[in-house]
């Protein structure tokens, strides 16, 4: 497991208004740009070796921003066992589809695993952990 410390480069402004108001004209600011304000990149997690990055977030919290991972904690609910398996691919994307193209790993993916598909119920980018719930299960062949 290899893990980064450190705040990343350049942040993003994320939510601004529009500079044009309906007439066309432009609104001034009334305040300048507060840490508060701040956004940082997504994290964009992938499927490969274990790689964690720390942030310290507001008041001295922290967030562990998962960035690659190739093991997944699956529930199933019929047995209501839990399980570490391996991820294989990312099969669908809700959140972008292009994500799932680039086999990015988001809160409600869906991802193929050695046991069956399964779909991501914890966010990677927040949590620094991938937890998921079993769709299908695969048959075990002997």
């Amino acid at each position: 497991m290899e893990e980064i410390q450190g705040e990343e480069t350049m942040p993003y402004q994320w939510l601004k208004r529009s500079r044009k108001k309906l007439s066309g004209g432009l609104i001034r600011r009334a305040s300048s740009k507060k840490k508060r304000d701040m956004g940082r990149y997504p994290a964009e997690t992938q499927i490969g070796e274990r790689k964690l990055k720390h942030i310290r977030t507001r008041g001295g919290n922290h967030k562990h921003r998962l960035l690659k991972d190739e093991f997944i904690n699956i529930l199933d609910q019929s047995s209501g066992e839990t399980q570490k398996v391996r991820i294989l691919n990312v099969l669908e994307n809700k959140a972008n589809r292009e994500y799932a193209r680039r086999r990015i790993i988001t809160k409600g993916c869906v991802v193929d695993t050695e046991a069956g598909k399964a779909k991501i119920t914890s966010r990677p980018g927040q949590h620094g952990v991938l937890n998921g719930v079993l769709l299908d299960k695969k048959e075990v062949e002997k």
